[in-house]
């Protein structure tokens, strides 16, 4: 019985060509990877334990740790900081537990799958807002009852928008109300230490993803120390996990050190405006970060242009329906500092061919 139901799922998703497969195209150019600095592809010396051991609260924890988070609250000017073992379990963690049952989360409707699952673990009410939408944003806070917390992503994984973040910034001390900023895909990119774009806002909690463009692995939560006092003690996705090995620890460090030198974010931005300049499809949505989109509309259409780019040897992938909304699949393009010139000129060459 079991069986059935699964694989009668599989098959609606199958004959809506809709069905998720794992591939990799380990020979294409890289216009899919959130790879955005090529520090993934740097080598380290690395002589420490691969191992942990066990969660951070039994054997876990270390000095590493402590220095490292130390690092990383200092750097990005904020009392403390607590590490998670992804962005993912960041989210989770923070927002399962944080707000109370008498309290209101207002996220913004385009926010990423683990803010929404955090979401479904808490007893807060919560409700969306429109995407950027600060008008909305305002009328949700009004009608609001609680403490009042705010969650938004200053760079969006799909559009590579940014949010109004001084505006929202703003309607948040005026109504008190407490501001959590997803920086994943902003680190590294923005700033200038790649340090983000909300670093001078008065947030309650900002979470750093290093799968990006830090080339690691592992979150952390910046806050007060009242803050991540109390996630170590009530974060079940904290608590109740094994801690990343020393060795990942390590190449956190390695990816802040890594951060003062400004040539790969020179080289990013360079070719930002390079592919901007000289690709002219109707459906592109351009965005100040490495992140731009084509929405094509159709999934079977948008998997046909897509893999008539990856037949010409460029990794780009389609993104479909559930993950965007129907009519506005698209085919998603990651730049990086290291696409050359010539890659790029390719690229958009393509593209502007298909209608």
């Amino acid at each position: 019985m079991l069986d059935d139901k699964l694989h009668k799922k599989l098959t609606f998703r199958q004959e809506n060509n809709s069905l998720r497969e794992l591939k990799s195209h380990p020979t294409m150019i890289d216009f899919s990877s959130n790879d955005y600095l090529g520090f993934a592809k740097m080598k380290w010396s690395n002589t420490s334990s691969s191992g942990s051991t066990g969660s951070r609260l039994i054997s876990g924890h270390s000095s590493l740790y402590e220095a490292t988070e130390q690092k990383i609250a200092d750097f990005h000017q904020s009392e403390s900081a607590l590490i998670f073992n992804s962005g993912y379990t960041a989210n989770l963690g923070l927002l399962s537990c944080v707000p109370q049952k008498e309290d209101t989360v207002i996220y913004d409707q385009l926010c990423h799958a683990s803010i929404r699952d955090g979401l479904k673990m808490t007893l807060a009410r919560n409700f969306s807002f429109k995407h950027n939408d600060t008008h909305d944003l305002t009328k949700k806070i009004q009608q609001a009852t609680g403490i009042v917390y705010v969650v938004v992503e200053s760079v969006y994984s799909m559009d590579g928008d940014s949010a109004p973040l001084e505006e929202i910034n703003r309607i948040c001390k005026q109504y008190n109300a407490k501001l959590i900023i997803d920086e994943a895909h902003a680190i590294g990119v923005f700033g200038r230490m790649g340090e983000g774009l909300a670093q001078e806002l008065n947030c309650f909690a900002r979470m750093y993803g290093f799968g990006k463009a830090m080339g690691s692995h592992g979150a952390a939560i910046v806050g007060s120390k009242l803050l991540i006092d109390y996630l170590v003690n009530f974060s079940r996705p904290f608590i109740y996990t094994t801690a990343l090995p020393p060795h990942a620890i390590e190449r956190i460090n390695w990816a802040y050190d890594s951060l003062k030198n400004t040539t790969q974010r020179k080289d990013l931005q360079t070719n930002i405006s390079h592919f901007k300049a000289y690709c002219k499809h109707p459906g592109l949505i351009f965005s100040q970060s490495a992140i731009q989109c084509i929405v094509i509309g159709g999934t079977d259409k948008t998997k046909t242009i897509s893999n008539h780019i990856q037949n010409h040897g460029f990794d780009v992938r389609p993104i479909l329906h559930p993950t965007v909304e129907q009519s506005k699949e698209r085919i998603r393009i990651c730049l990086h500092s290291y696409n050359s010139e010539d890659e790029i000129n390719a690229l958009c060459q393509l593209i502007n061919q298909t209608t």
